[in-house]
């Protein structure tokens, strides 16, 4: 009786084991490898620099994937392409065509990426556990990333550049700049109200400020998306210790703006990015194009929290401090 039992159960758990065989078989035929890219022109950076970009980004963010069999394997297979389609779209290590100030931003980004623990993701280095990045890697990045900054501009960059001049309330052109995706500079913004602060590991300070309807918007919870008309600007400054000890906004190093208009930013997502530096307000970008190469790649991955901002809204931060209290 015992053995013809046993019989009677072996043969469903036979048969879903073949129908699950015969399943996994055919996903197979819908099986498309990842689209080979070739490599126009490779990041340059130090060795120990790009041994941890190689290691941590290059699987996703670059044409040279090195992926383990079960990435290969569908249905797997499909979410690593899709990924991988994204994340070069975002940022292709095999395609930096980017000049030095851009290769600067980019490596801004990236750090900031890294120290927030955005990336890698966690989904992927839970199969990729050798991905993980270390403090000390971070901080190898960080000591190149902040390298960066002590490079001479190259001769086309330097008119627009002014150095160790401080920018005030009453000294600032007579004509207010506009960028080349047509974000116009205003002074106003110093009237609006602080929406949230913080500051970075390049020891500045920077205050962001948002107009009437932005700041309504976080007040009532509306920016998933924000209302057409939101402007959000961070003015950022260096840190300056007074003799007290106390830590000061120095030199003025720019003032960030980011519009709401779905209509005519319809290539970055509905936001219009500008960004104004120096004591003159030059403009970041030579033609409008700009932002969709160096920003929206890099806000769209904060798209579902904050609506596209780095800096969380003083409201959400609060609400977000209480319930962790409350666990």
């Amino acid at each position: 009786m015992d053995s013809l039992k046993k019989k009677r159960t072996a043969k469903p758990v036979a048969t879903i084991f073949l129908v699950v065989l015969g399943i996994f078989i055919v996903l197979q035929l819908f099986n498309k490898p990842l689209e080979g890219k070739h490599i126009t022109k490779k990041i340059e950076a130090p060795h120990e620099v790009l041994a941890i970009l190689e290691n941590s980004c290059f699987n996703c963010h670059s044409n040279q994937q090195n992926l383990s069999w079960y990435d290969k394997i569908a249905p797997i297979s499909w979410a690593v392409n899709k990924d991988v389609k994204r994340a070069r779209e975002i940022l292709n290590f095999s395609e930096w065509n980017y000049s030095a100030g851009e290769h600067q931003g980019k490596m801004y980004a990236i750090l900031n990426m890294m120290q927030s623990g955005k990336m890698p993701l966690h989904e992927y280095t839970i199969l990729h556990p050798s991905a993980k990045i270390t403090q000390k890697e971070i901080d190898i990045i960080k000591k190149y990333t902040l390298s960066l900054s002590s490079v001479t501009p190259v001769k086309n960059e330097l008119k627009n550049i002014h150095q160790n001049i401080k920018i005030t309330e009453n000294h600032t052109p007579s004509k207010f700049p506009i960028s080349p995706n047509g974000v116009k500079y205003t002074d106003d913004y110093k009237n609006w109200k602080v929406i949230s602060m913080s500051t970075l590991f390049d020891n500045s300070i920077r205050v962001i400020y948002g107009n009437d309807i932005a700041v309504k918007a976080i007040e009532t919870e509306n920016f998933h998306p924000w209302p057409n008309g939101s402007i959000v600007v961070k003015s950022v400054w260096k840190q300056e210790k007074s003799p007290d000890g106390e830590i000061r906004a120095g030199e003025f190093v720019n003032a960030q703006f980011m519009v709401k208009d779905s209509k005519k930013y319809t290539d970055t997502e509905g936001w219009g990015f500008a960004k104004f530096s120096g004591n003159d307000l030059h403009p970041t970008g030579k033609t409008a194009s700009f932002a969709r190469e160096s920003c929206i790649a890099c806000h769209r991955q904060l798209a579902e929290k904050t609506g596209y901002l780095f800096d969380v809204p003083m409201k959400v931060n609060t609400e977000r401090l209480i319930k962790n209290l409350q666990k």
